[in-house]
């Protein structure tokens, strides 16, 4: 496996920060309590994943708004023996901090008990695992992005009809922690039935070769819900070349405005959800330097500021996962307000 270490320009990342979504962290917090000149790993689920990248981004500016470094190091692919290099190199650099975004959610585990071992924070952002000794980044609360990507595809097919989901890995903790709760939302609409769930590993490639085969099995289908930026996009994508399809079929999910702009103005995808994702780094990179300056442990009720974003509280264990940070309320994309955004 190719294993790629870079570290991010942070001036770069904090222009791209501002110009995207306006956000300033806030160096005043780093006097005082913030240690500074410390070293954190950020390990994304792959290098390649341009929400990885934003998220990414996000973590460097609040880090460097801090006085510290970033160093971002993952493979390529969605799979836990990618990560697990990147977690030992940060632990021969004596890392103050780890961000990972996990693509398993146990395999990473023994590695990542390696790193608190060794005296490193550790922080799971955007897709958790069952790891003790973290604190985790929650995008949104867990069951409502679940139920809201099943609600707004309801609405859009008349809550009748077969529907597919198009999930990123199969071990993605995140991905499979939604999926869990659009099933139970599906409850509610007895007249729409999940008939597939297949998985693209958040690869282009393979994710339109997995669309190809469920559009091909269930000719019938109303309804696509792909809970994945890659998967959502690469649907758009073949949507929008083959458009006699839109006449019976919708597309929903989560993905990136810059994405998806264009499918949502000429009507492929009428509406998405998802959260900035530069925030949810910033939000994350706080947490770790508050974690590995002793501000805060992460354990419930710890209380920190994350620069431009205000005060946030840790919240307790619920849902088999640990304590958890969340970042706020998902938000749907459509042609009242997709020009606004740019991320």
């Amino acid at each position: 496996m190719k294993l790629r270490n870079r570290a991010i320009p942070l001036v770069a990342i904090a222009a791209m920060v501002a110009s995207m979504a306006g956000i300033g962290a806030s160096a005043s917090q780093a006097a005082g309590t913030l240690k500074s000149g410390q070293t954190f790993y950020l390990i994304p689920k792959d290098t390649l994943n341009p929400y990885e990248t934003l998220e990414d981004g996000g973590i460097a500016s609040a880090l460097k708004a801090l006085g510290d470094t970033a160093v971002v190091s993952s493979g390529t692919v969605d799979t836990a023996a990618a990560q697990i290099p990147s977690i030992q190199a940060a632990i021969q650099a004596h890392a103050a901090g780890i961000v990972i975004a996990g693509n398993d959610p146990t395999a990473l585990c023994p590695s990542l008990a390696q790193a608190v071992a060794a005296g490193i924070a550790v922080v799971a952002s955007d897709s958790d695992v069952t790891c003790p000794n973290h604190l985790f980044i929650n995008q949104a609360v867990t069951s409502t992005i679940g139920s809201s990507e099943v609600d707004l595809l309801a609405k859009e097919i008349g809550s009748k009809g077969q529907i597919a989901i198009l999930s990123a890995a199969a071990t993605a903790t995140n991905q499979n922690s939604w999926i869990v709760y659009m099933k139970k939302e599906l409850k509610k609409y007895p007249n729409m039935k999940l008939v597939s769930t297949v998985y693209g590993n958040d690869d282009p490639a393979t994710s339109l070769t997995v669309l190809q085969g469920l559009l091909s099995a269930y000719p019938n289908l109303r309804g696509i819900i792909s809970p994945t930026t890659v998967g959502i996009s690469t649907a758009a994508q073949y949507l929008d070349t083959h458009k006699s399809l839109l006449k019976h079929l919708t597309l929903t999910g989560l993905g990136l405005p810059s994405q998806m702009k264009k499918y949502v103005l000429d009507g492929t995808c009428a509406k998405f959800e998802l959260w900035n994702p530069i925030n949810l780094g910033q939000l994350a990179g706080y947490a770790a330097a508050n974690i590995a300056s002793g501000v805060i442990t992460g354990a419930a009720g710890d209380k920190f500021t994350a620069g431009s974003l205000g005060a946030y509280t840790v919240l307790p264990a619920a849902g088999g996962t640990g304590p958890s940070v969340v970042l706020g309320p998902p938000f749907v994309f459509d042609k009242t307000n997709i020009a606004k955004f740019n991320f």
